[in-house]
């Protein structure tokens, strides 16, 4: 499973729209490899949680599954459109 599928995985099932879900990965500054999360305006509340906490927690365990895995320096950006 690559730290995409992961992502998707975890977004797609708190989501009510999770075809609306798309998560890509690229190469950044320096090493650093980006996630980006985008969902529809609709799932947007759901994805960052009260107070900002569901996103805290996607982030911290995509960046737990990329320390296993050896990616070294990883930055999560959620979206929507």
């Amino acid at each position: 499973m690559t730290i995409v599928e992961y992502a998707e995985f975890i977004v797609k099932n708190i989501t009510k729209e999770p075809d609306l879900v798309k998560v890509t990965s690229f190469g950044g500054d320096e090493g650093t490899t980006i996630v980006e999360i985008i969902v529809c305006d609709a799932d947007m509340g759901a994805v960052i949680g009260k107070d900002g906490k569901m996103a805290s927690a996607i982030r911290t365990m995509i960046q737990a599954f990329a320390y296993l895995h050896d990616i070294k320096d990883i930055k999560i950006n959620i979206d929507s459109f």
